[in-house]
C-alpha cells in the first residue's frame, strides 16, 4: 500500500520533541531580530495515519534568536485533549469538543498570551518555551470556534476574528480588545456550514468568503475530512460593517474556493479592494484529493497549475470585478501586518522552489529559489526598526528538504530577496503551515 502524501517526502512527520542550542549560522543575523520564530503544522504520532495532511496533531517549531545568534531549537506537540486523551471532536450526539481539535494551523500572539490555532476549535494557549498551558475561551465568553486567521487592527490592536461550524450558528464574528478581552460576539447569517478557512478586514469592513465546500455529515460518521465540493452552494463575498447593526451586503463570484486572503483595502471610491490566491473548481478537486492522500500521481499532472494570485474589487449596488493578477502558482501569501486592511504595495508568497515578492502597484515579481528538492515555507515578514519604506526589513521562513536533508531558517532581505543568513536547524522539519516572529520587548 502506497504511503499517503502526508505521511511522506516534505510532509513527513518526526517522531519526537528535542531542544538543541547553540545553532550554526551561516551569514550574519541581524542582530535586531531578536525574539522567537515559531510555526505550526500537523505531525502525526509515530505509527498513526490521520486520514487527512488537515487532521495531524499539531507541532509548533521554535528558533530563539537573540543579538546575531541563534541560541536554542525546539519543537512540542500542542497537547489538546485529542492529543493525551484521544478524544473525539464531534461526540456520539453529534456535540462539538472544541477541545479535543488537533491545534495544527497557526501559532499567533496576542496581549501577553501566545496561541496555538486551528479552525475548528478553542485557542490553545503556550508558553515562550512551548509548552501547552491548556484551551482559552476568554472567560467563559467564547463558546464558538476560533479561526487560525484572526487579523490584528495595526491602528486599535484588536484582534477580529470569527468561527463556523457545522450545526448553528454557522458563522460568528469576534472581536478581542488589545489586551485579549474579548469584547464583541455577532452571529453572521448564512445559508450552512461551509468550510470558511479566511476572511480580510479593512478599515471600516470585514470581508466574508462564502464558498462551495460544506460540511456532509455522512463523511463525519464515516470518520473522513467531513467537507466536500457542492456546486448547489454557489460562490459568493460578503462586505460587512465592522460597527453598527448594519447587514452583509453579498456579491456572486464565479465559483471558486480561497484558502488564504492576502489583503483588503478600501479605494478612494468607495470599492473593496480584495487580493487572495484562487483555486479554480479543477484545481480544488486536485489538491483536495491530493493532500487526502487519495490523488494518483497522474491524475496530479493531469491538472495544470493550482492556486494564482486573483483580485476582486467590491462596488456596493454593482456585479464585482475580478482578474487573475499573475499565472505562476502560490499559496501562502504574506505582508507587512502594518498595512493589514489598508492599501499596501507588496505581497509575498511561496511559490515551488521558490519565494516570490509582488509588487502589486506595478504587476513585477521577483523570486528567490531555493531549489526544487527544497520547500519553502511561508515567509513572515519582519519590520526593520524606524523603517522608511514598505518592504524594509526580513523574510523569515522554514525551508525543508526529504527525508535525510536537514532544514534550515532562511532570512531574506525583503527588499530584494537576497539571502541575509540562515540557521541550520538540528533536524528535518516537516512542510507546514502558518507561523509568527514574536520580537522581544
Amino acid at each position: 500500500m502506497t504511503t499517503p502524501l502526508y505521511l511522506r517526502g516534505f510532509l513527513a512527520p518526526v517522531p519526537d520533541e528535542i531542544d538543541a542550542f547553540d545553532l550554526p549560522v551561516s551569514g550574519a543575523l541581524p542582530p535586531a531580530l531578536t525574539g522567537r520564530y515559531f510555526r505550526n503544522g500537523p505531525n502525526p504520532l509515530p505509527g498513526r495515519d490521520p486520514g487527512h495532511w488537515f487532521t495531524g496533531p499539531g507541532m509548533v517549531h521554535g528558533v530563539r534568536l537573540r543579538d546575531g545568534r541563534a541560541e536554542w531549537y525546539r519543537n512540542r506537540w500542542v497537547r489538546t485533549r485529542e492529543f493525551t486523551e484521544d478524544a473525539p471532536f464531534v461526540r456520539d450526539d453529534l456535540s462539538v469538543d472544541l477541545t479535543a481539535v488537533p491545534a495544527n494551523t497557526h501559532v499567533v500572539p496576542h496581549g501577553d498570551k501566545i496561541f496555538a490555532l486551528v479552525e475548528n476549535g478553542l485557542p490553545y494557549e503556550l508558553t515562550a518555551g512551548l509548552e501547552t498551558v491548556g484551551p482559552c475561551d476568554f472567560g467563559g465568553l467564547l463558546t464558538t470556534a476560533m479561526t487560525a486567521h484572526p487579523k490584528r487592527d495595526p491602528l486599535t490592536g484588536e484582534l477580529l476574528f470569527f468561527g463556523y461550524g457545522f450545526l448553528p450558528p454557522y458563522l460568528t464574528y469576534h472581536r478581542l480588545s488589545a489586551d485579549g478581552e474579548l469584547v464583541e460576539s455577532r452571529e453572521v447569517p448564512v445559508p450552512g456550514p461551509t468550510m470558511m478557512h479566511d476572511f480580510a478586514i479593512t478599515a471600516g469592513h470585514v470581508v466574508w468568503m462564502d464558498l462551495p465546500v460544506v460540511f456532509d455529515l455522512a463523511l463525519a460518521e464515516g470518520g473522513g475530512m467531513p467537507y466536500r465540493w457542492d456546486d448547489r452552494y454557489g460562490a459568493r463575498l460578503g462586505v460587512m460593517p465592522r460597527t453598527g447593526d448594519a447587514g452583509v451586503t453579498w456579491s456572486d463570484i464565479n465559483p471558486c474556493y480561497v484558502f488564504h486572503t492576502a489583503n483588503a483595502h478600501e479605494d478612494g471610491s468607495g470599492r473593496v479592494v480584495l487580493d487572495t490566491v484562487r483555486y479554480t473548481p479543477a484545481e480544488f478537486a486536485a489538491v483536495w484529493d491530493d493532500i487526502g492522500g487519495s490523488a494518483h500521481p497522474a491524475a496530479r499532472a493531469a491538472v495544470s497549475g493550482t492556486a494564482h494570485l486573483h483580485r476582486y474589487v467590491l462596488t456596493p449596488g454593482a456585479a464585482s470585478h475580478e482578474e487573475q493578477l499573475d499565472d505562476l502558482d502560490v499559496e501562502f501569501p504574506t505582508l507587512h501586518d502594518g498595512r493589514t486592511g489598508d492599501r499596501n504595495r507588496y505581497l509575498y508568497a511561496v511559490s515551488s522552489g521558490a519565494i516570490v515578492k509582488y509588487d502589486v502597484r506595478s504587476g513585477a515579481s521577483i523570486l528567490h529559489k531555493t531549489g526544487p528538492d527544497r520547500m519553502a515555507g511561508e515567509a513572515v515578514f519582519v519590520p526593520a526598526e524606524d523603517a522608511r519604506g514598505e518592504d524594509e526589513g526580513w523574510l523569515i521562513s522554514i525551508v525543508t528538504g526529504g527525508p535525510g536533508v536537514g532544514s534550515e531558517l532562511l532570512v531574506l532581505d525583503a527588499v530584494d530577496l537576497s539571502r541575509v543568513a540562515s540557521v541550520r536547524l538540528p533536524r528535518r522539519v516537516p512542510a507546514g503551515f502558518h507561523g509568527s516572529w514574536i520580537q522581544d520587548g
